[in-house]
Formats: structure tokens, C-alpha cells, sequence
């Protein structure tokens, strides 16, 4: 009787694991909307081809509002590398910050395999970057480039502030263009931040217009509708990323 009995609890408890793995299945990249879901596997090319580049914003905005409500979801990560391993279909290239207080994929609540990352300080845009958006979209399948700058930044600051050193001297000048098109009324000083923020946003508004005039692979992308090329502002005081018009 008590064999029975465990075999059938057993029998239960084998149909309830595939009940789950089969909604699993189903829900599929949409598990990463509800809380608390595990979602065990890497991003497919089926799912991914599914999106449109307003879907990809859509995710990567629900992650950050997880991120900001500390829900964020429930993962295998060790699952996610194997589930990669063979093959990558990301949504989206970043061009972010190298600041380690901005990790795109932990704000965003992003997994492996999710999109691709490119970190670079003061987030600016030159001949290899642009290489590496355009195999990710032309090649790869990605539907958004999205540039993410963030407040504080140490780049911008020292751009502002005409800082010079080795390599670092020739990267600040690609900023420089940002900190002179930014209209403001204040002190435009490396100590007021207030003045940092706005030349920072005014970077990623000027490099998301560059990555347009220098790739007319991923400008023609865009005019088809294919991709998208959007901007971000990270803020390191709130967590929150805003998504620039």
C-alpha cells in the first residue's frame, strides 16, 4: 500500500514538473515578465526573430523596473551559459559606460546571451564600435542599438575639465563636441554635476546622431524599420533608466 502510494505521489509530482516545464515552453522569453519566474534558458533565434525593435525597448524597461522594485527574476544562470554555448541571439547592442557602477545587464535585469555589450569610457561611438553594431544587427539578427550614458560620469568630467593623459587625451576629445553643443545657464564646470548630466545626455543624443551619419548599414537598417537606434540616461543616484525620445 505504502509503494502505491509513494509511486503515485512520485507519478504526480513527475506530471506537476512537466506541467511547469511545458508552460515553460510556452511562455517562453515572456517569462522574464512575471516575478518570481524562473527562467532557466538563453534567449532562441525563434524568440528573438518574434520581437520587434519596440518589443526589445519594452523588455530592457520592464528589467529595469524589476531592478528598481527588487524583483528581479529568478535565474539559472548556469543554465543560461549552457543554453548559449552552441549559439548566440541577442536583442539589442549596447554602447555603455565602462564605469562599474552602470552594468547594463544587471540594471536591466538582462541575462546571458540577452544582448550584446559594449563598454567603452564616456560611451563614444568610433570606427570598431560601429563594426561591432553593425555585425550585430546586420549579422546577428539584433533589433535595437541602444547608447547608455549615466550621471556622474567620470569621462564627462573630464572632458569638461580638459584633462589630459596618455590615450585618455585623445578619447575626452571625441566628448568635447558634447560639452560645447550643451545649452546651459549655469557654471559649466567639472564641479557642478548638474552641468556633467546635461553635456552627458547631450553625448549619447550626438552619438546616437553619429552612429546614423558614420554606418549606413545600420542607418539603411533603421529606415526599413528593422532596428532601432535609441539613447538611455542611467541615473546612479535612483537606479533608473530613462529612455530618451
Amino acid at each position: 500500500m505504502c509503494d502505491k502510494i509513494e509511486h503515485s505521489c512520485e507519478g504526480a509530482t513527475r506530471r506537476g514538473f512537466l506541467k511547469v516545464a511545458g508552460s515553460a515552453a510556452i511562455l517562453g522569453f515572456a517569462g522574464s515578465f512575471v516575478p518570481g519566474f524562473a527562467y532557466a534558458d538563453s534567449l532562441t533565434k525563434a524568440q528573438r526573430d518574434k520581437m520587434s525593435p519596440d518589443d526589445v525597448l519594452t523588455m530592457m524597461k520592464k528589467g529595469n523596473e524589476r531592478f528598481l522594485q527588487n524583483t528581479r527574476r529568478n535565474r539559472n544562470s548556469l543554465n543560461e551559459q549552457k543554453a548559449s554555448a552552441s549559439g548566440q541571439f541577442p536583442a539589442a547592442v549596447l554602447l555603455s559606460c565602462i564605469d562599474s557602477r552602470a552594468p547594463a545587464e544587471v540594471i536591466m535585469d538582462l541575462g546571458i546571451g540577452d544582448v550584446f555589450n559594449t563598454r567603452v569610457a564616456g560611451n563614444i561611438e568610433n570606427s570598431d564600435v560601429l563594426g561591432g553594431m553593425e555585425f550585430a544587427c546586420q549579422l546577428s539578427g539584433a533589433k535595437v542599438v541602444l547608447v547608455m550614458g549615466h550621471t556622474s560620469c567620470g569621462a564627462i568630467k573630464g572632458a569638461v575639465a580638459n584633462a589630459e593623459l596618455g590615450n585618455l587625451t585623445g578619447l575626452l576629445a571625441k566628448i568635447k563636441p558634447a560639452v560645447a553643443a550643451t545649452t546651459y545657464s549655469g557654471a559649466r564646470t567639472a564641479d557642478n554635476y548638474d552641468f556633467v548630466d546635461a553635456v552627458a545626455r547631450k553625448n549619447v543624443e550626438m552619438t546616437v546622431a553619429g552612429i546614423r551619419k558614420n554606418s549606413p548599414v545600420l542607418a539603411a537598417l533603421e529606415s526599413k524599420g528593422t532596428i532601432k537606434i535609441a539613447g538611455a540616461m542611467y541615473n546612479l543616484k535612483t537606479g533608473a533608466v530613462e529612455f530618451l525620445a
